[in-house]
This record gives structure tokens, C-alpha cells and sequence, in this order.
């Protein structure tokens, strides 16, 4: 009996063109994630592989065999000391460090947006942060050593012995050598949160009565807080792992972390100490760990506002 409805027929193929075309989509959908195929083949090589590397070599000897001989000896009188000394030098380096470039900041955000204070302070400021590691060990040497110009000249005119017990290649030489680079790098960081005040709120404070303290204390320095502590975080961060500097300054001795860690792998006096730097290392990458997830969180309250 005939129907008028027709008979399904058989099912219908595009011979493999469906296939193709989902492809096609899958490889437009992923062609993004290319372009950040590098960062993360650098991350994993520079980062990920030596921390596995020192996490390893941490908790075993020389042949290999599991031990905890080299954690214990983190508890040791001149390793903790080393520890106490570098979190001191990283604080309070990173605490004068934001002060002053929060202040500088601070003075180019109110000049001209567009004017030449805040284009030569934001070059400077650029170049200065990097300049670090042998060649500004070189220049304070150069400058304040003991055959410096600046020691030179105070001596021959000045009658003023400046180097004194040789500060400069000790514990205070190295904090002063530190903030000079921290400075700058401030600026850098902070600017972007000093820029993120719009001068609606200030209007609005005064419309409402509000003086310039009250504007500050209630508005200011409250959305400015969670930046500056975050970019103090960083600076820590960024002392606390500086290497070069130090080891070009201080010639004997290991006053801190980083120095620990070259005699434990260098020192032909005491050998097989490797493993012991790695142990070092692997207490400074816990510490650096928790003070930029410290930071992270910093950031993201401050995104808020930001944004």
C-alpha cells in the first residue's frame, strides 16, 4: 500500500569530509595556544627541570641514595645565619626600595602626563633596574672601594677615610648596593597603580567636603595599599635571589644564601657538598615560592580596582 510518506534512504556520507572539517576547526581553535608553545618550553626548561633537578638532589647523596642529611644540615648555626642575613638584606632593601620609589613614582605621576620628567624618569628607571650583577659591583668598586675616586678624593682633600672597615664588601656595603637597583625598579612597578587613581575620586572627596588628608586616608591610600605591599613582595623576591652582585662584591666569605650555595658546590676544602647547595637552594625557592604567592594575591585585589 503506498504511503506518502518516502522511505528512509540509505545514510547519506560525505566520504570523510566531516572528519576533515571537524579537524580543520580543532586546529583553528588550537592555533592560539601556539604562540605560547615558547614561554612554556622556557618555563619548563629554566624552571621546572632545575627545580625537579634540586628538589632531587636535595634529598639524596652523592652516590644517589635517598637521605635527609642534607635538609638537616639547613639547621646548622652558619646556615640559618646565612638565611637570617639574606631575609634581612632582602627586607630591608626591598622596605627603603619601595619608600623611595613610591615617592618618585608619586612626584612623576603629578607632573605632566606627557611631559619630560616622566619620560626621562621611566627610561631611567628601566635601564637602571637592569643594570645590575658585575657591572654595578664594578661601579661601586670603582666609586667607593678602596681605590675608588670618590675614597681617593676624600682622603687627598677631605682628610675622611670612607671606606672604613671595608663596610662596602660586607653585609651593609651589600644593602646599599641593592637599593640602588630596587629604586628604580619601584618606579616601574608602581606607576601603573598611581595611574589607576582617577581624579574623579579626589573630585568627588572635595565635592563632599573631604580635605586632601581625609581624601588619602580614606580613599588613596587604601587603594594604593594592596599595590604597594605587592610590589614590596617583589622586591623582596628580587633581592632575596640576586646572585652576580654579591658574589662580585664579596670576595671572602659567605655572608649569605646564594654565596652559601657557590662554596657548598665550588669549595675545595670541605667536597661533596654539592647536594648540600641544592638543599640551599631548594629552601630559597620555598621562600621565594610563598612570598610571590603572597604577591599574586596582592595583585589580583588590586586588579579589582584597576580594572
Amino acid at each position: 500500500m503506498a504511503s506518502g510518506l518516502a522511505e528512509p534512504g540509505p545514510p547519506v556520507t560525505d566520504g570523510g569530509a566531516g572528519f576533515g572539517w571537524g579537524w580543520a576547526r580543532r586546529a583553528r581553535a588550537g592555533a592560539p595556544l601556539l604562540g605560547v608553545v615558547p614561554f612554556l618550553a622556557f618555563v619548563g626548561i629554566f624552571l621546572a627541570i632545575p627545580t625537579l633537578v634540586v628538589a632531587i638532589g636535595a634529598f639524596g647523596d652523592a652516590t644517589g641514595r635517598p637521605t635527609l642529611g642534607n635538609v638537616e644540615a639547613l639547621g646548622t648555626s652558619t646556615i640559618v645565619d646565612a638565611f637570617v642575613r639574606s631575609i634581612v638584606l632582602s627586607a630591608s632593601t626591598a622596605l627603603i626600595g619601595a619608600s623611595a620609589g613610591a615617592m618618585i613614582a608619586y612626584t612623576v605621576v603629578t607632573a605632566r602626563p606627557h611631559g619630560l620628567l616622566r619620560r626621562v624618569v621611566a627610561a631611567a628607571s628601566g635601564v637602571l633596574a637592569q643594570f645590575g650583577g658585575v657591572t654595578l659591583a664594578f661601579a661601586f668598586l670603582a666609586t667607593l672601594g678602596f681605590n675608588g675616586f670618590v675614597t681617593v678624593f676624600a682622603q687627598h682633600t677631605l682628610g675622611i677615610d670612607i671606606t672604613g672597615s671595608g663596610w662596602l664588601y660586607q653585609l651593609p656595603g651589600l644593602m646599599l648596593v641593592y637599593t640602588y637597583f630596587q629604586v628604580p625598579l619601584m618606579v616601574i612597578v608602581f606607576l601603573p597603580a598611581l595611574d589607576g587613581i582617577r581624579p574623579q575620586w579626589r573630585e568627588a572627596a572635595e565635592g563632599l567636603g573631604g580635605s586632601t588628608w581625609q581624601y588619602w586616608r580614606h580613599v588613596g591610600i587604601p587603594l594604593l595599599t594592596p599595590s604597594f605591599l605587592g610590589s614590596t613582595l617583589l622586591l623582596f623576591a628580587n633581592a632575596f635571589s640576586a646572585y652576580a652582585t654579591a658574589a662580585a662584591l664579596v670576595s671572602q666569605g659567605s655572608p649569605i644564601v646564594p654565596l652559601k650555595i657557590r662554596e657548598a658546590i665550588t669549595s675545595e676544602v670541605v667536597l661533596g657538598q654539592a647536594n648540600v647547595g641544592k638543599a640551599l637552594a631548594l629552601g630559597m625557592v620555598l621562600v621565594v615560592g610563598v612570598v610571590m604567592i603572597a604577591y599574586a594575591r596582592l595583585q589580583r585585589r588590586t586588579a579589582r580596582w584597576l580594572g
